[in-house]
């Protein structure tokens, strides 16, 4: 699975989008509300840290298994110090890649699905973490 540098979030005109109070049920359904709680940017949903954000596609389906879909658009700080069990964005071998760090018992990145292989990181891997995967946005009905 790799990744595709989209760009980095930046202050902007915030989009004002409404929130409605009522919860959606995933269950049995609810009467719907048809008032507004208030409003929400999708920015500040998203983005802690904007000047350290930036945003990748994701190709393939090593990730399958994290809930990382082909096509997602996944939200990274740069900000973060990468940690065990950590999803990141990093180079290995000279690719970019998506995948879980693992520090211990031995470092390497692994794909949340089993038709992949960990990589192991050596001192020979040329191995740089680029960010921390914060989030995902997944678009699920396309528009022709």
């Amino acid at each position: 699975m790799s990744a595709c540098v989209l760009g980095r979030a930046g202050p902007g005109r915030a989009l004002r989008i409404p929130l409605f109070l009522e919860r959606v049920s995933a269950g049995f359904p609810s009467p719907a509300a048809d008032y507004v709680e208030q409003t929400l940017d999708l920015n500040e949903l998203c983005i802690r840290r904007p000047a350290a954000t930036f945003f990748v596609r994701v190709s393939g389906d090593s990730m399958a298994g994290a809930g990382i879909q082909p096509e997602d658009v996944l939200v990274v700080d740069r900000s973060l110090k990468a940690r065990h069990g950590d999803i990141v964005i990093a180079s290995i071998h000279g690719e970019m890649v998506v995948k879980a760090l693992e520090l211990r018992p031995r470092a390497r990145l692994v794909p949340r699905n089993p038709d992949y292989a960990p990589i192991e990181i050596t001192e020979d891997s040329g191995f740089e973490v680029f960010g921390v995967v914060t989030g995902v946005v997944r678009q699920l009905a396309r528009s022709s």
